[in-house]
């Protein structure tokens, strides 16, 4: 389906937009109340002391996060979605985020001597980012082994929906042997949390989500051919095996260093690509891969606003905001409201 010059630069423009205004309003916004020009001085390095480490020590990180995990995301959920033909596939689907949480399971709920560190120490926050990845990475070459092995992808498919409930269910088991201090910990962790990452972390995110974002959009053209499904994709010279893996790969990638920074974050990778598809009117790969990237970030930056609205010093998980936006759009694709389903 083609799209009109007209329509896209005015969608592109639009979201480039929207990301900076909400970009802004996330700096101004919190829980605790701080005045706008204020937080231009403290930007600037010339704010008062305790406003100046809130600004730029808890809310600039927090909102580079949203940008880059909003899109590293969303594109995982389109990549999946295009993958296995399904509109409701997303990155939890193949276990990746299961993974990770089952790596961090594993550091707080058995290695607890690890953590009698000082909470927020260094080393405690990269062990549970180590951790995930390394989660992450185990149920990714598990998946890929057998991608390797299956030309069926819904057996794929299947595996990874398997992988995800045997991971539950181990995680569940260490939950119930665990100590209430770490159980609280890994809890929280489960909660998603754009606001405890230093500057080095969003470097190792940002790095992470490029290399990611790179294999994708070098997979454009073979995403657009699997649009009219595999027989034509192979008659068309699209190597199946290959792209799958890559395809597989870069989605982990994305998804898997997304959780293992911020904790699981829900219906990011489901709902968001098909509200690009509304606004670009196009299953084009070349359109939606950026645009779902920029739709991604608009989503996790106004969540991370919607988080903070309660004031008074209470923040709301980010992960139950992104639930709400999230689930009425699947709802509504289940519901057949859009048609999109019938794209696949």
């Amino acid at each position: 389906m083609k799209i009109g010059i007209s329509r896209l630069t005015l969608a592109m423009t639009g979201l480039l937009f929207l990301v900076f205004i909400l970009f802004i309003a996330d700096l101004l916004t919190g829980s605790t109340r701080i005045e706008t020009s204020e937080v231009i001085r403290s930007l600037f390095g010339r704010g008062t002391t305790g406003d100046e480490i809130i600004v730029t020590q808890f809310r600039l990180p927090k909102a580079l996060t949203a940008i880059i995990a909003g899109a590293a995301m969303a594109v995982s959920g389109l990549l999946m979605q295009t993958l296995f033909r399904n509109p409701l596939a997303g990155p939890d689907v193949l276990g990746v985020s299961s993974g990770a949480g089952l790596g961090v399971a594993l550091t707080l709920l058995t290695l607890s001597p690890l953590f009698t560190l000082s909470a927020g120490s260094a080393l405690q926050g990269w062990g549970l980012i180590l951790a995930a990845w390394a989660g992450a990475g185990a149920v990714m070459m598990i998946i890929m082994a057998v991608s390797a092995r299956m030309r069926d992808i819904m057996t794929v498919l299947i595996v990874g929906l398997l992988l995800a409930s045997a991971i539950s269910a181990v995680v569940s088991l260490l939950q119930y042997f665990s100590n209430e201090t770490m159980l609280r910990t890994y809890v929280i962790w489960t909660m998603g949390n754009l606001g405890n990452i230093s500057y080095p972390q969003i470097r190792a995110l940002a790095l992470a989500t490029a290399a990611g974002l790179f294999m994708a959009f070098l997979m454009v053209k073979p995403l657009n051919a699997m649009l009219m499904g595999e027989t034509f994709s192979r008659t068309v010279g699209v190597r199946m095996n290959r792209t799958r893996i890559i395809l597989l790969a870069a989605a982990s990638i994305l998804a898997g260093s997304v959780t293992a920074f911020c904790g699981p974050l829900a219906f990011i990778g489901v709902a968001v690509p098909h509200i690009g598809r509304l606004v670009f009117g196009t299953t084009d790969h070349r359109i939606l891969m950026p645009g779902v990237a920029l739709c991604g970030s608009v989503v996790l930056l106004l969540s991370d606003i919607i988080s903070a609205l309660p004031g008074g010093g209470h923040i709301i998980p980010v992960n139950t905001v992104t639930s709400l936006i999230g689930i009425p759009v699947v709802l509504w694709i289940i519901l057949g409201k859009t048609g999109l389903g019938r794209r696949f």
